[in-house]
């Protein structure tokens, strides 16, 4: 049986960045905190945990902290929670990926200039709601997850308009998106800000499961980039399966595989990846 690896599989840079970050301020000593887990992993953030690093969720939490350093995980933040951040009594540590921060500079620049911004990807992810939040109050953005809804969009005004997009969000969607928009005459300016990396990702991924009579992608349930691998995988073929570890791998019918293509969302250690295909190799 052959087992083919995606290249690109695992840790994106700014995950990377992320997570190297935290334990290097591990290494520097004192209380550590994250604002919210620092990628979407759960064994990464259940290591950090073991290692004293504790994750807050509510940013009220912060203002009765004394002292301590937070660490601003790689989704990002609002401009409103990185004021209160700054404003605190701990030292604060942006892990923001760069390529996020750099949606972040354009949202606040042509929100400022009148712009109504429209970004593309799933209006509940972390990433998403951070960039909605460096919007001018009186300028909201509007977010668009599904054809329907760039069909309804209607901003009310001629106002020009600014599309940008979550990084780990589906070329082919932000293309289709983009398309519905193009074709109401607004005045538009788009700035497709999927990462290269995602870009990578969702190409080769979708190269090797049209190969494969099996396909495995890893990803922890709540990684948004992990989930559009599998459906972009689920489309090329049928025998895909979402695993978080081995644990979740299944044999029931592995005797007629010949080829099995393995890939994983940019929240996936290389540890998970290489215990993947070393189970899949022994026991396929």
């Amino acid at each position: 049986m052959e087992i083919i690896v995606a290249e690109s599989a695992g840790f994106c840079f700014g995950v990377k960045r992320a997570v190297e970050t935290v334990y290097s301020e591990i290494e520097s000593g004192g209380k550590i905190y994250t604002f919210g887990p620092i990628i979407h992993n759960a064994h990464v953030v259940s290591d950090l945990e073991e290692k004293g690093v504790t994750v807050i969720d509510d940013i009220e939490k912060i203002k009765h902290l004394d002292s301590g350093t937070i660490i601003i995980r790689s989704h990002g933040v609002s401009k409103e929670t990185y004021a209160i951040l700054e404003e605190s009594n701990l030292k604060v540590v942006d892990a923001t990926c760069p390529f996020v921060k750099k949606i972040h500079r354009i949202v606040e620049r042509d929100s400022a200039l009148g712009k109504h911004i429209v970004v593309t990807g799933s209006r509940n992810h972390p990433e998403v709601m951070g960039i909605i939040g460096w919007c001018s109050p009186d300028n909201p953005a509007t977010v668009l997850e599904t054809q329907e809804e760039a069909y309804d969009y209607a901003p009310g005004d001629d106002r020009d308009i600014t599309v940008v997009s979550q990084t780990t969000f589906t070329q082919g969607k932000f293309k289709e998106l983009v398309e519905i928009l193009r074709k109401k005459g607004y005045n538009i300016h788009i700035v497709n800000t999927i990462c290269d990396a995602t870009a990578r990702r969702q190409e080769e991924a979708q190269k090797i499961a049209s190969a494969v009579d099996m396909m495995i992608v890893i990803g922890d349930s709540k990684s948004s980039n992990t989930q559009k691998l599998y459906e972009i995988c689920s489309r090329e073929c049928k025998n895909t399966m979402y695993v978080q570890t081995k644990d979740n791998l299944e044999t029931g019918s592995s005797r007629s595989l010949q080829r099995v293509g393995i890939t994983a969302g940019a929240s996936t250690p290389s540890k998970i990846i290489e215990e993947v295909q070393k189970y899949v190799r022994t026991y396929f």
